[in-house]
């Protein structure tokens, strides 16, 4: 057997039961004067008036237990719960969901899109692109970082000077 609570509950009459004895008591309490009443013993099957509940037949205490909420209106749905999965979406909710797809989706292939590994280079780039028509090798030039500007074409002078860049870098210590 399980010891009873050391605070128990009390009824509203102020009937707790006793944690020691196991009897039902009103217990000790203090005046406002300071003096102490004393613990009352309460008979077995006596129910004071303030803990006597209001009589409710069967059908009665059914129709409170299926009760509403106050204010409640029977076959009533929420619109937020019905409306959102019922309802097809209209031209333009389509229009602006094609939209934030495709911003998502450009978003994506920028941060795909690769860094240059000279920001020197693109400038030089543009630069060409406003003299002239750049030549195939000066494009692949441009996208290697250890390759000359793409001003010269010749391949002999292109490997010379991949030779210098190479030298001033390992003097240099970078990699």
């Amino acid at each position: 057997m399980s010891k009873p609570p050391i605070n128990p509950d009390k009824t509203v009459a102020g009937i707790a039961l006793d944690p020691q004895t196991l009897e039902r008591v009103v217990p000790e309490s203090r005046r406002p004067d300071g003096s102490v009443r004393k613990q009352l013993k309460i008979r077995p099957g006596f129910t004071p008036q303030e803990d006597v509940k209001r009589f409710r037949g069967t059908k009665q205490a059914q129709m409170d237990a299926t009760a509403l909420p106050k204010g409640h209106i029977i076959g009533w749905v929420p619109p937020s719960s019905a409306s959102s999965s019922s309802k097809p979406l209209s031209k333009s909710a389509k229009k602006n969901a094609k939209r934030k797809e495709k911003r998502a989706q450009e978003k994506t292939e920028e941060v795909q899109a690769p860094v240059p590994d000279n920001w020197d280079d693109d400038e030089d780039e543009e630069g060409d692109k406003d003299k002239g028509a750049p030549t195939p090798a000066a494009d692949t030039d441009a996208k290697d970082a250890t390759k000359t500007p793409p001003e010269s074409s010749n391949k002999s002078d292109n490997t010379d000077a991949d030779e210098g860049l190479v030298d001033k870098l390992e003097k240099l210590d970078v990699e």
